[in-house]
């Protein structure tokens, strides 16, 4: 069965395949996502990797949790499942303008 772990705290400078032979040497690696910031194309900072075997994730966390990687001290730790988030879109809007006091040209004048 697999394990995916959250991996933080990476350099910039970090690549996948730096991720991938680091975590190869605690057991077999399945997959390994670097997140990417879309418009720069940049690393974000954080991956996750997926070992094959529990034994495999739990080697990696132990060996590799605070070990330095391209001079930065690593966070690993076994990821936790995605939350769920509300539909798309930018957010929840707010209400309409409401009444902003009386009328010049003719007074207060009630909404329908």
């Amino acid at each position: 069965m697999n394990t995916k772990l959250y991996v933080g705290n990476l350099s910039f400078n970090t690549t996948e395949n730096d991720l991938q032979d680091a975590f190869a040497a605690h057991g077999e690696v399945s997959e390994v996502n670097l997140m990417v910031d879309r418009m720069t194309g940049r690393s974000r900072g954080f991956a996750f990797v997926t070992m094959a075997t529990p034994d495999g994730a739990k080697a990696a966390i132990d060996n590799m949790h605070g070990k330095q990687l391209d001079g930065r001290p690593l966070t690993v730790n076994e990821a936790r499942p995605k939350e769920e988030r509300p539909g798309g879109g930018f957010g929840g809007g707010g209400g309409g303008g409401g009444s902003r006091g009386p009328r010049r040209e003719g007074g207060f004048r009630p909404r329908y």
